[in-house]
């Protein structure tokens, strides 16, 4: 899909734009609100202190995402090795004594002060990054879960090394979303169910080998049954969002994040903004991503090649999984994961990879070439299948002189 003429954007140009610039607007004005009284009663003693923070890294992160909405999908597409292999070395390198920054248990960032980066939100988009370019240049992978191997060893790994960090709500967002791209690359669903069953036997594991996340299960399954402790973040949760109701106490004049909400504005930012502006509140932040959601699958459905729709419809995935995972921890409908809410919650490294992804999505949109291969789809959009299968059937030069040669002319040089 190119620009319109005379330089217009497309409607789905538009319309992720201005979900993803109102969603950062709307999250600015929550982190300061969620953040204010426990910043200023703590130990920075500054009211801003978060908001500051926040504003100087969406400003990075719309510098970033201007800059490859112009050419970032050919850049990527050429670096993802690199990409991949840098995300690689971080994430083991948090686990090194002396190098990785301990955090309420989990070591999880790399950096001091300012300047620190959460390696597994880089890993989630070169993951996406990665399959999509595999999954276009060799589209037979998704014929069973044996040719699929190659992919899924390499997310396997990367999981494998953010889990013992520990972060499985992390490593969640990555299976989630991997198996978007393997739907849109057109992997059967049994396939993927075998996949997912295989999945959840090892989540099981994961979750029965620590404590921690046993705690977390059962908290979830039954909060009354230790309201001090696993279930009082939970219970915390629908305490706000229950005084709240339909319009909400009003902006700013949230209880619950004065101490009683435990991160109130990074994991827990929905449950304020439910106090604050009730359902009605948390309807417009659903109806925001529920917008961001479609105009990212039109512009994988009207991309120009393989390439273009794999890797926005896994991007697109990628937010909207993390957003329906944040949301149902925060409304009570899944345990907690610790997973922030894109573009609203408190978070610098998830901040910018999601700028950045939102960039690759409107560079698609204009039409951005990865190649001199690089050519408009004959397969009408479909998200499913993508490999171009259209071409197989009747040809739109299919009387032109010796119809048999040129058709198997075509035929080899798409293989």
């Amino acid at each position: 899909m190119s620009p319109r003429k005379g330089g217009t954007p497309s409607i789905e140009y538009s319309l992720l734009l201005t979900a993803t610039l109102c969603l950062l607007a709307f999250g600015v004005v929550m982190v300061f609100s969620a953040s204010s009284t426990t910043s200023l009663l703590g130990d920075s003693g500054d009211g801003a202190y978060y908001l500051k923070r926040t504003a100087l890294f969406g400003v990075l992160g719309l510098l970033m995402m201007r800059f490859l909405t112009i050419g970032g999908v050919k850049l990527v597409r050429t670096l993802t090795p690199v990409i991949l292999g840098v995300s690689f070395v971080l994430c083991f390198a948090v686990l090194l004594p002396g190098i990785g920054v301990e955090v309420n248990g989990a070591k999880r960032w790399i950096g001091a002060g300012l300047i620190q980066i959460q390696p597994s939100e880089v890993m989630k988009v070169a993951l996406i990054l990665y399959g999509a370019q595999l999954l276009a240049t060799r589209p037979k992978l998704t014929r069973s879960v044996r040719t699929m191997m190659p992919y899924l060893a390499v997310v396997a790994s990367a999981c494998l090394l953010v889990v013992v960090e520990p972060d499985l709500g992390t490593a969640m967002v990555v299976c989630f979303a991997t198996a978007a791209l393997l739907v849109a690359a057109g992997a059967r669903i049994r396939d993927l169910a075998l996949i997912a069953a295989a999945l959840g036997v090892l989540v099981l594991l994961a979750i029965l080998i620590e404590p921690y996340r046993m705690q977390r299960l059962t908290g979830f399954i039954d909060p009354s049954s230790d309201p001090n402790g696993v279930g009082f973040q939970s219970i915390q949760a629908k305490i706000a969002l229950g005084s709240g109701g339909i319009f909400g106490v009003g902006l700013g004049e949230s209880l619950q994040k004065a101490f009683y909400l435990p991160e109130a504005h990074t994991d827990m930012i929905a449950a304020v903004i439910g106090e604050e502006l009730g359902m009605v509140g948390i309807a417009g932040v659903v109806g925001l991503f529920g917008l961001f959601g479609y105009a990212g699958l039109q512009i994988a459905k009207n991309a120009r090649d393989r390439y273009g729709k794999l890797l926005a419809a896994g991007l697109t995935s990628l937010v909207l999984v993390q957003a329906v995972i944040n949301l149902f921890a925060v409304l009570g409908l899944a345990p907690l994961t610790g997973v922030p809410l894109p573009f609203v919650s408190y978070g610098n490294s998830s901040m910018l990879v999601m700028l950045a992804a939102v960039g690759l999505l409107l560079n698609i949109a204009r039409g951005g070439s990865v190649g001199s291969a690089a050519r408009p789809s004959s397969d009408g959009g479909r998200l499913r299948v993508v490999d171009g299968s259209a071409t197989g059937g009747h040809s739109r030069g299919g009387n032109r002189g010796t119809r048999s040669s040129g058709t198997g002319r075509r035929r080899r040089a798409t293989r």
